[in-house]
């Protein structure tokens, strides 16, 4: 009976083979061409009747019936749909159209092709799949990676039981994965990449003992680590990169998948210590577990894993902040074959070991940024002969860069930034010619800026800014003709701009802001064509502006506080694309135009050019006065205008008599009282009562930005330094305004972060009258502070934000405060408590980063006692504001950090929900934390700050998913127990692990 089916089979065949000839595939093959569209159709040109069918180009065939049994159009670029008529090619085995443009759907009749193994669509547009394909029994191969497939995952897939590889990567699946996949025993490689595949992975595919590849990498898998996983001891390489898995890993992890290679678990929730077994996986050649939330140290036992090349662990809370955190380094010695390391944004501390010199010789990347890493960079760093990232900003090293770093002529990216390094720029770092970025920016260097670094032929970005930098900028720097970003601001440069500042034609952004620069704004800055951004502000630049209305791209341009001159630039009210022009302070004069920009007061601001006059009301500048033609005598206005200011001048002259006879006397008498100008000896240069009054004209109402408990702060110009600056004049009849004044010069004479609002100085003299006058002077914040951006319906119109902080915005500026209290609190020389944290205490500048101020009721807690403490609250009759300050100070708690993070999670909750704790809405047991917490999860959106939901957050953006995680966070910050507040250390962590999160969300949604 048997051999009687076998003759039946083959007779079958043979009448298939003759019922089908190679006619009837040349004539599927046609249609086929027909389909495709005709500009691409001339690839397929040899398709004729003048061609044998078999030399047609991609076409393969069988030796016995010359039937078509493979066809290799793949990376042809072939566009239009795929013809119903490849289902007629019976003898067909691998059909490969990948690396195309096909769009359409995939047709039911490819589930005719019953001898099919191969079937390779990747890289197309096609659309669904159809359910005809599962009758393809024979599959050994099914790649449709990168299409529009756009549907839940068919339960059919689990008939195709002979599958080695299946990839439906890329293709916008949905839904969960079905159990079905367990099906397919046979499967060696496997891959849902980059789909919004949910849930969990099934515990059937702990049947896929033969899989070698998985790769589940970008999607919304959620819940804990899967068990799953831990039964596919066949695994060489796992990807579950951007999913939402959580838990803790098994420490025996290493034991139970002793074949990886490669295993990737980035960007996910995973928490818990590193296993400690991972050094027995021998064949281990890739790790990445960055951006989770693991805790411990980093293994010595790596140093075991001979085969390793990549080791990826940063954004993560490894490290203690201690010695032997980076005792890991030198293990990582034995590892010949390491080629990157990256461990940065982590709570890595010690200091820096020499040993990193010793380091594999093939290595190209070191990142060590965003830790606590203290002592200097290696002398013999150059031994590291094929870096070419060599990353180690924001940490706290010092010293300065050492002679070697002139040898490691392959390096590509060399960043130092916010550290404490010292000295001069070294010219031999212009030896380095295939830089291609330097990052220098908030250090101490000094001297000059070697001219050698215009040997950089690759250079995009250099950014020196904020150091101690003097003379000239270098001509040479501007022969880098690739530089998109230049910034040398906050140094103090002399001399002009250069003249052949047009060559770089790829600039985008230029900031040479507050520097000591001088001279005329170079007319080739018009040549410029890709500026965006033009910070010119705080020097002594003179002349009028030149011609740049070439440059059609400019959003920003802010040429305050200098020495400019001339009439205001008519092209700036047409430059369509500017955003911001800041002209203030400057020397500009005649009538401002109304049009274009020039009638919008939020984006254009001249305030301090008392020439300028007209303009829109908004702008709230004089009115202008011209002279009648064809009459000898002026208009009535004028005239009205002279009489009154002859008067006001006498009687000026009469009472600056008087005060001066008065002030002879009263300083005659004060004079062994009068103390210097400023008790702050490492701050700049002293500055008198005198001087402040004529830089906010006599503490003028119209320079009033602000008042507080203590005080009020003025706007002012200090001609000296042609700087504006923000002066905080105390209130001495105010009980213990004169101790704010000295808790605050006490806090922050020796802190440094970029995150403080600077105190320059502090004047403590008499005034006029005789009387005791006591001001502290700071950096002026462009942007206000962020209680106006929170609440803009409190503020004046002239002064109210354009628009309102984006939910990313937003969270920066929380991870701005929570570092800078981080610093406060761990890493000042002794202890701070600030006491004030709310929103009008946070002010932004251009860029709107925060900065905390007013440290009027900060306490340095390592100097003095409790009792010391007490008194001072007492004494001064305040303990913080209401509704921020933390619960235990109402009942004579002890201050401790612990209520600056209570007042961090109340700010952090107000900054995303749009109400203050002091709303109307609350009251009794009803507080800001449980209206927030009685919402979440499910009705997260309806707690939130609505601008946000409204402010450019595309479909597809987890909103409410990023919502909920910073309001936990921020409720965690609030507990009742000073004990169970998170370290503000942990809080800014979790805030940028939100923000990576949510900005690969962000760019995921984008496609």
């Amino acid at each position: 009976m048997r051999l009687f089916l076998l003759l039946v089979f083959s007779a079958l065949i043979l009448l298939e083979a003759y019922r089908f000839t190679d006619e009837s595939d040349k004539k599927a093959l046609l249609e086929f061409k027909s389909q495709v569209s005709g500009a691409k159709r001339v690839v397929l040109s040899s398709w004729n009747s003048s061609f044998p069918l078999c030399s047609w180009t991609g076409v393969t065939c069988g030796r016995k019936h010359k039937r078509v049994t493979g066809l290799y159009l793949g990376g042809l670029q072939l566009g239009g749909v795929i013809s119903p008529s490849i289902g007629n090619l019976s003898f067909l085995i691998t059909l490969n159209l990948s690396d195309n443009s096909f769009g359409g759907t995939i047709p039911q009749e490819v589930g005719n092709l019953f001898r099919l193994r191969q079937l390779f669509l990747s890289y197309n547009f096609l659309q669904g799949v159809p359910a005809s394909l599962f009758n393809c029994s024979r599959l050994l191969m099914l790649d449709i990676f990168s299409n529009h497939l756009g549907q839940g995952i068919p339960s059919e897939l689990g008939s195709l039981t002979r599958l080695v590889l299946l990839d439906l990567g890329r293709n916008k699946l949905r839904g969960k994965l079905p159990a079905s996949l367990g099906n397919l025993t046979s499967l060696r490689e496997l891959s849902f990449a980059e789909n919004n595949i949910e849930g969990g992975v099934p515990d059937d595919l702990a049947r896929l003992t033969q899989l070698v590849f998985f790769q589940l990498t970008s999607n919304n898998f959620s819940g804990a680590f899967p068990l799953v996983f831990y039964n596919m001891s066949s695994l060489e390489k796992l990807f579950i990169i951007g999913n939402g898995f959580s838990g803790s890993l098994r420490p025996d992890l290493g034991n139970l998948l002793p074949k990886l290679q490669g295993l990737h678990m980035g960007n996910n929730d995973l928490t818990g210590a590193i296993p400690i077994t991972l050094h027995n996986i021998s064949t281990l050649q890739s790790l990445a577990m960055e951006s989770n939330s693991l805790t411990g140290g980093i293994l010595l036992s790596f140093g075991k894993l001979q085969n390793l090349r990549s080791l990826s662990l940063f954004s993560n809370s490894l490290g203690s902040r201690s010695n032997g955190d980076l005792d890991f380094l030198g293990a990582l010695t034995n590892c010949t074959q390491l080629k990157s390391v990256s461990v940065a944004n982590n709570t890595l501390g010690g200091d820096l070991p020499t040993s990193i010199s010793n380091l594999s010789k093939n290595l190209i990347e070191l990142t060590l940024e965003m830790n606590f890493i203290s002592g200097s960079i290696p002398s013999d760093i150059g031994n590291l002969i094929s870096l070419q990232f060599f990353q180690v900003g924001n940490n706290l090293l010092t010293g300065t860069l050492p002679y070697s770093l002139g040898k490691l002529s392959g390096l590509g990216v060399l960043s130092v930034y916010s550290n404490r390094l010292s000295g001069a720029i070294p010219s031999f770092i212009g030896n380095i010619s295939r830089l291609v970025k330097l990052y220098l920016y908030n250090n101490s260097f000094e001297g000059i800026i070697p001219p050698s670094l215009g040997n950089y032929s690759y250079l995009l970005h250099l950014n020196m800014a904020y150091n101690k930098l003097t003379g000239t900028i270098p001509h040479e720097i501007m022969q880098i003709s690739p530089l998109v970003l230049l910034r040398m601001s906050n140094n103090y440069l002399t001399g002009s701009l250069p003249q052949d500042v047009g060559r770089l034609t790829s600039l985008v952004i230029l900031s040479v802001a507050h520097n000591k620069l001088s001279g005329h704004i170079p007319e080739t800055m018009a040549k410029c064509l890709s500026v965006e951004e033009l910070y010119l502000q705080g020097n002594s630049f003179d002349g009028s502006i030149p011609d740049i209305s070439g440059l059609v791209g400019v959003r920003e341009v802010d040429f305050s506080n200098n020495n400019l001159s001339g009439s205001m630039p008519g092209y700036l009210a047409n430059m369509n694309s500017l955003e911001n022009l800041n002209l203030s302070i400057n020397n500009f004069k005649g009538e401002m135009p109304r049009i274009g920009k020039f009638k919008n007061a939020t984006i254009v601001s001249v305030f301090g050019n008392i020439n300028l006059c007209g303009g829109v009301l908004e702008m709230k500048l004089n009115p202008c006065f011209q002279q009648v033609r064809g009459t000898q005598h002026f208009s009535l206005s004028k005239k009205v205008v002279t009489g009154v200011s002859i008067g006001v001048l006498l009687l000026l002259l009469l009472f600056i008599a008087s005060v001066s006879l008065c002030w002879f006397k009263i300083r005659k008498k004060n004079m062994a009282n009068e103390a210097t100008p400023s008790t702050l000896g490492t701050f700049h240069e002293q500055i008198s009562y005198r001087d402040l009054r004529n830089a906010t004209d006599g503490f003028s109402s119209s320079n009033l930005i602000g008042s507080g408990i203590f005080g009020t702060v003025f706007k002012a110009l200090l001609p000296a330094e042609n700087k504006v600056v923000a002066v905080k004049v105390l209130n001495l009849q105010r009980r213990g305004a004169m101790k704010s004044f000295m808790a605050e010069c006490e806090s922050l004479k020796d802190v440094r972060h970029r995150n403080l609002v600077k105190l320059l100085t502090a004047c403590s003299s008499i005034d006029f009258q005789g009387n005791q006058f006591r001001a502290l002077i700071y950096e002026f914040m462009t942007n206000g502070s962020l209680d106006m951006w929170l609440h803009p319906e409190e503020v004046e119109e002239i002064r109210r934000p354009s628009r309102t902080l984006t939910l990313l915005e937003r969270l920066g500026i929380a991870i701005d405060v929570a570092s800078v209290l981080d610093y406060l609190h761990v890493h000042c020389h002794e202890a701070i408590a600030h006491c004030d944290i709310k929103p009008s205490n946070v002010l932004l500048d251009d860029d709107l980063t925060a900065h905390v101020s007013d440290f009027g009721l900060a306490r340095i807690l390592l100097k003095f006692d409790q009792e010391y403490f007490l008194n001072q609250l007492s004494s001064a009759g305040v303990r913080g504001t209401i509704g921020y300050a933390a619960p235990e100070y109402g009942m004579g708690g002890q201050i401790s950090t612990h209520g600056d993070v209570y007042s961090f999670g109340i700010l952090l909750i107000e900054m995303f929900s749009g109400k203050r704790p002091t709303n109307e809405l609350f009251g009794g047991n009803f507080t800001l934390c449980s209206y927030i917490k009685s919402a979440l999860p499910e009705q997260v959106l309806d707690v939130a700050d609505e601008v946000i939901l409204h402010n450019g957050l595309r479909i597809g953006f987890p909103i409410a998913e990023c919502l909920t995680l910073v309001f936990e966070l921020g409720l965690r910050c609030c507990d009742e127990s000073p004990a169970n507040r998170l370290a503000m250390s942990e809080a800014g962590k979790e805030l940028i692990s939100i923000r990576e999160r949510f900005f690969r969300s962000r760019r995921r949604a984008r496609h």
